[in-house]
């Protein structure tokens, strides 16, 4: 018999039972694109957070105050002897050479009232460098003046301008911040949400400002942009070193730099991705059972055909390799019809949310297939094995009882 005979009779006999053969198609498929989907989510995440940290920049040191041993991700809480300030930031750009610009920053709540208006917002004291060093644009006015940093003056999200000023030019009108009066003198082009913060809903002030504001002494952060990405080693133990010297020998802060958070994202969603592969993928298991357990009562109830068969002069090793085709066609085409819904099920995601990229890796889409394939071959070895040992003689008298 050639493989196209065999094909086409194995498919015939999967025909004859319609019902059940597609039961046990859609019971891979659901497993192959379960796995599809899941694996495109947690894909979909680290693309999504290497995007973001992408607009950061790859030149740029995250300066924390507090000491922590942990490698990549910033601290919940950081305790420091010392205040990072504003001579610290400056005495960075000063001092280390390799440093372009930085920007000093605090970060307190509020709320921000305008006339009869008023909402809770995410006030940031910086300076006009973080302008450039977080590719940020203006929609109008001006951004915070170089010069001044301890003005009364204020920059407004988008969002924040739209429901402070609803219909109105704000530049030039004055807010109130906590017991605070701000001159708004511009407007930042919507962003949305980087690294965990809506841009579109801040209202950034002087640093020197937002300190008085919050009766601080210390920064949230320090801001530094490197010349070159390959300078970053050198520049961190510049860093360190004169942060050192200005804080009575103590090494109290904690630098990061892009590679480093992105390394520790990258770990950690690759092993939840894997995780939740491990999951769907339990599923075609389940349906691998279901495979098995069609192709027992086919075996059942073909003992007169499998006789015949017999009969006929067809090998143990024929009878064997027909119904594992029969079991491989069940599994390739839930496979297919998965790797198609799960496909689909992607793109509908991706219409609902374009702002997240959901993609299903390649590695995951070739896994499923095989897996599928194999899962088929796998759990029908047992029928198969059933019927290929099956005397013809007793097939055909058992079925005629």
């Amino acid at each position: 018999m050639s493989p196209v005979d065999l094909a086409g009779y194995a498919a015939g006999a999967l025909r004859g039972h319609r019902l059940r053969t597609g039961l046990s198609v859609l019971g891979v498929g659901i497993g192959v694109a379960s796995v599809i989907l899941l694996t495109s989510l947690g894909e979909g995440a680290r693309r999504y957070v290497t995007g973001e940290f992408a607009t950061l920049g790859s030149n740029l040191l995250i300066i924390i105050p507090g000491k922590t041993e942990t490698q990549g991700m910033a601290p919940l809480v950081s305790t420091a002897p010392h205040d990072l300030t504003r001579e610290d930031a400056a005495a960075l750009l000063q001092r280390v050479p390799q440093i372009r610009r930085v920007a000093p920053i605090a970060v307190g709540t509020a709320a921000a009232t305008a006339g009869s208006r008023s909402r809770e917002v995410t006030v940031i004291g910086a300076t006009h460098e973080i302008l450039d060093i977080r590719h940020l644009k203006m929609a109008s006015g001006r951004f915070l003046p170089p010069d001044l940093p301890d003005a009364s003056v204020c920059v407004l999200g988008a969002r924040v301008q739209r429901e402070l000023f609803p219909d109105q030019n704000p530049l030039g009108r004055w807010i109130r911040i906590g017991d605070w009066r701000f001159r708004v003198i511009g407007v930042i082009e919507p962003r949305g949400t980087s690294i965990g913060m809506d841009l579109d809903e801040v209202v950034e002030i002087p640093v020197g400002t937002a300190l008085r504001v919050f009766n601080r002494s210390g920064l949230f952060r320090v801001l530094a942009e490197v010349g070159s990405h390959s300078d970053l080693g050198t520049v961190k133990q510049s860093v360190i070193d004169v942060l050192r010297e200005r804080h009575a020998g103590q090494e109290d802060v904690t630098l990061l730099t892009q590679d480093s958070v992105l390394e520790t994202f990258n770990q950690i969603l690759g092993v939840l991705t894997a995780a939740l592969a491990g999951i769907a993928a339990i599923s075609l298991g389940v349906a691998g059972l279901g495979i098995m357990n069609v192709m027992l009562v086919t075996v059942s109830e073909r003992g007169r055909e499998i006789g015949l068969l017999k009969a006929l002069g067809a090998t143990h090793r024929q009878v064997l390799v027909v119904f594992l085709v029969e079991a491989a066609i069940l599994s390739t085409a839930g496979g297919c019809l998965g790797l198609l819904g799960g496909l689909g099920s992607g793109r509908v995601l991706e219409h609902l949310y374009p702002d997240f990229p959901v993609q299903a890796p390649h590695w995951a889409i070739v896994a499923a297939l095989i897996v599928s394939c194999s899962v088929g071959l796998l759990f029908g070895i047992l029928p198969a094995r059933r019927a290929a040992r099956l005397n013809p003689v007793q097939a055909l008298m058992r079925r005629k009882a």
